[in-house]
């Protein structure tokens, strides 16, 4: 169950700033796992921890496993200058860029934090009223239910075996 709380709350604040404070001053990341639903009219409520980062407004684009990608203005505005500067001469980022930036839509939240998912983007990520909302850090992403499931029960296997090629600095 989504958490309706209001976004702006002492205590939404408070955990934003203690989390930007350990951060060195990095805007918060939007971390966790919520299940929220789409309803008949095709809005989701926003997880109330997402809001401070996604409340003034958000792009969604299509993401990669048939996700949808739910990012901040400022990070989209980074990912598209990114792949903009390598497109100009690689067949397959100028690619990935008509498709990515096809896809994208920007969205405000209504008073209740509910955005619209456009049918475009609920097709191409087969959702239905179930779906999870997952933090990964600068972005949420948006998945079917069932393919969530079936994507973590078989990437959880490998989990422990991947963290050395990965993330082979990182000490835990």
């Amino acid at each position: 169950m989504v958490d309706e709380r209001p976004a702006q709350d002492a205590e939404s604040k408070a955990e934003g700033s203690a989390l930007s404070d350990l951060m060195g001053g990095l805007p918060p990341l939007l971390l966790g796992t919520y299940t929220p639903k789409i309803d008949a009219k095709g809005r989701m409520a926003l997880p109330a921890k997402f809001r401070p980062q996604l409340g003034q407004g958000l792009v969604m684009a299509r993401g990669q496993e048939r996700c949808i990608y739910l990012l901040p203005f400022d990070e989209f505005r980074r990912i598209a200058a990114q792949i903009q500067r390598t497109s100009v001469g690689n067949k397959a980022a100028r690619e990935y860029l008509r498709v990515f930036l096809s896809g994208a839509v920007d969205q405000e939240p209504d008073k209740q934090g509910r955005v619209l998912v456009p049918q475009m983007l609920r097709d191409y990520a087969h959702l239905g009223s179930e779906v999870v909302v997952i933090g990964v850090g600068t972005r949420a992403e948006l998945w079917n239910k069932d393919a969530w499931e079936s994507y973590l029960a078989e990437k959880e296997e490998g989990y422990a075996d991947i963290a050395d090629d990965v993330l082979p600095e990182v000490e835990f």
